[in-house]
């Protein structure tokens, strides 16, 4: 299947944390809701709520509020979110198209449902029997139905630390090596411990994050007037004028007497005189459009982050070998 006729973009995390950053991201994007689903392994939480629910996803509003606790809020903003356990696989969170289509699955067959439900959902055979792999290894899969904006999700979901099936070589490897890395927010600043049992706290900070829309700030109308403007023209006419000569002539003998009545000649006179008429004629065209000018726009806002700051209690060497934590009196406050 081409990546033009696909609808549904999944992705691959190795944790929750990044999977709910990157739905966090799809919702500012305005991917609907109802488009996102997640299936995340869960071995601690919702294995009490599983047994206590029958597993069945969303069958209370205990399992809902935990399971929405569980994803940091998101709860009440993702459909049917709620926990379930897959006989053969183990419990999990699901919201979305996986906790419609896993619901069932969770009280019948289970190897192969997820599988299954990717496959409903549009995703081809051998890539959804990858993905139920991935899931089994303890991933947590997003899944987005794309609806024309494939690339578009298919990038959130890879900037927030997703790998897929075209990308698993790289992105799976990378993090594995380093967790931290492969979130591509620098709001997000881990510090990554070696030593076995030491635990970390994890600082974030917020980032100003733009949307742009368009706005009708004036009108130009273009019609027509009818303006009267006195025009004369130059028409060359013809004319006749009398022209009389008289020569002598040799004296000759004449066949008429004198006659004294009045003789008369009538020599008709004509001219040429103008008559006006007016003809509409286009002279000029106007053509009005709109074109894209693009300019800066300077926009500010407030932001806030989270500092780390270590209270001690009794005789307590405190050691920082980066030098961003300052020790102070029985406190200690990261210096920025």
């Amino acid at each position: 299947m081409s990546m033009t006729q696909r609808s549904t973009v999944v992705g691959v995390f190795h944790d929750r944390e990044h999977a709910r950053e990157a739905i966090e991201a799809l919702k500012v994007d305005s991917f609907s809701p109802d488009a996102i689903s997640i299936l995340s392994p869960d071995k601690q939480a919702s294995q009490a709520m599983a047994e206590e629910t029958g597993t069945q996803a969303g069958s209370g509003a205990a399992t809902g509020a935990v399971a929405g606790g569980v994803l940091g809020g998101l709860g009440g903003w993702l459909v049917g979110v709620g926990a379930l356990a897959i006989p053969g696989i183990g419990p999990f969170i699901a919201a979305g198209a996986f906790a419609t289509a896993l619901g069932g699955a969770a009280l019948g067959a289970g190897i192969g449902a997820i599988a299954g439900a990717l496959a409903g959902m549009g995703v081809p055979k051998d890539e959804a029997e990858y993905y139920e792999g991935e899931v089994k290894s303890d991933r947590t899969l997003v899944a987005v139905r794309a609806n024309g904006r494939y690339a578009e999700a298919q990038s959130v979901l890879r900037q927030h630390g997703a790998y897929d099936i075209e990308s698993r070589d790289t992105g799976s490897a990378t993090a594995r090596a380093d967790p931290a890395a492969s979130s591509a927010r620098a709001a997000d600043t881990s510090r990554a411990v070696a030593a076995e049992g030491d635990q970390m706290l994890q600082l974030r900070e917020e980032e100003l994050q733009t949307r742009k829309h368009s706005v009708q700030t004036g009108e130009v109308r273009l019609g027509k007037e009818v303006v009267e403007e006195h025009k004369t023209l130059q028409v060359p006419t013809t004319r006749e004028e009398v022209v009389v000569e008289r020569r002598p002539v040799e004296q000759r003998p004449s066949d008429r007497p004198i006659d004294e009545r009045f003789e008369t000649i009538e020599v008709p006179v004509r001219e040429e005189q103008v008559e006006i008429d007016k003809q509409p004629v286009v002279y000029e065209e106007v053509n009005v459009g709109t074109q894209q000018v693009v300019h800066n726009q300077r926009v500010s806002e407030i932001v806030r982050r989270e500092g780390a700051r270590i209270t001690r209690e009794g005789e307590v060497d405190v050691q920082d070998g980066t030098g961003d934590v300052e020790v102070s009196g029985q406190s200690t406050t990261e210096r920025r």
